[in-house]
């Protein structure tokens, strides 16, 4: 049975512009039927030059007598309910509580307490439903008080750095950094697995380093044997040749070699005021992101055939920390001083 219909010019003119300009190829779909309708062509050919079936043809006729254009413009596409909807809140917390290390053992967990099977592609949208994602776990020193580093910030740091930024203190976090010659081995996108040559040797490269917390400067004392108190007093000269004309704080940790009557005395000579971190706290060390942003520029999944190039290569990069990597650090060395809280020391 032929479906009559009638067209203005006004609508053919519409429909002309829907079937190219539609952002939904469907709705194209349905204009260009109503195009050739409207230019007297028979069900079957238009069917043919639409690539649809004669039914869905008088479908889409049928909907333009129901509601002309608008009414093709419609999209009433069925979406099947997932029965894991309704189980959203126990599972969230379920997770929350157990992360589980996979898709196949969230796959396995869900069900035994769902009863509801999914294939892993539908286990991990669902887990990213649930926010959650594949994050690198993260480690808690043991011996960490997360009090103690609360009320450090609070009490020591953040009065230092608010002095330090009004330009009436110049505040340094103090580390050393010791890279040995070794692979880095790190992520790659590849086709096929790569090994990265190991090099032959162990030989290390220490760098002292001093970062000042505003303007992210770098005061360095390098060797290739071992830092010691000596190597410390020397940064401290250095520190003290910048002439700042303010005074001057270093956070540093209980390493030995820091902490000791020698370095202490240097300091108090110098009148450099030395704060030492409570023990196990390298969150609150702000240059222990510098030390891992090196390695990620410069070491992770790089061979080096030999030590020289191997030194010069971080180096440079130290060099760059304020020319091109200056915008880089800006963003990481913030004074967001990740703190633990005592319902974080779990054993996952």
């Amino acid at each position: 049975m032929t479906i009559q219909l009638e067209f203005t010019p006004e609508i053919l003119k519409e429909i002309h512009y829907q079937r190219y300009n539609h952002p939904v190829p469907l709705v194209q779909r349905r204009m260009e039927a109503l195009w050739l309708k409207g230019h007297g062509l028979g069900h079957a050919q238009i069917a043919e030059l639409v690539g649809v079936t004669e039914n869905t043809i008088r479908d889409y006729f049928e909907l333009y007598q129901q509601g002309s254009v608008e009414k093709l413009k419609e999209l009433n596409y069925y979406i099947p309910e997932s029965k894991l909807n309704a189980h959203v809140t126990s599972l969230e917390a379920h997770f929350r509580e157990n992360p589980p290390a996979s898709i196949k053992e969230a796959q396995s967990e869900i069900e035994t307490i769902t009863g509801v099977k999914r294939s892993e592609t539908q286990i991990a949208e669902f887990l990213k439903k649930l926010h959650l994602r594949c994050r690198k776990v993260g480690m808690i020193p043991a011996k960490a008080d997360p009090q103690v580093q609360a009320d450090y910030l609070a009490n020591e740091m953040e009065p230092r750095l608010a002095e330090a930024q009004a330009g009436k203190r110049a505040v340094f976090f103090v580390d050393a950094a010791h890279f040995v010659l070794a692979p880095f081995l790190g992520f790659l996108w590849s086709v096929t697995r790569v090994f990265i040559q190991a090099p032959a040797g162990r030989q290390r490269f220490n760098v002292l380093g001093a970062l000042n917390a505003v303007t992210h400067e770098l005061i360095t004392i390098t060797n290739e044997a071992y830092i010691t108190a000596e190597s410390v007093c020397a940064l401290l000269d250095k520190l003290t040749n910048l002439n700042l004309g303010v005074p001057i704080t270093l956070f540093l940790d209980n390493a030995r070699y820091q902490h000791c009557a020698l370095v202490i005395q240097k300091a108090a000579s110098l009148q450099i005021e030395l704060c030492f971190l409570p023990a196990y706290s390298p969150n609150l060390n702000l240059i222990e992101r510098l030390w891992k942003f090196v390695k990620k520029q410069c070491l992770y999944s790089k061979y080096y055939a030999d030590f020289a190039t191997f030194k010069t290569a971080i180096m440079n990069c130290l060099d760059e920390t304020s020319t091109r990597h200056r915008s880089a650090l800006n963003s990481l060395l913030t004074f967001h001083f990740q703190l633990f809280q005592k319902t974080q020391f779990v054993t996952v």
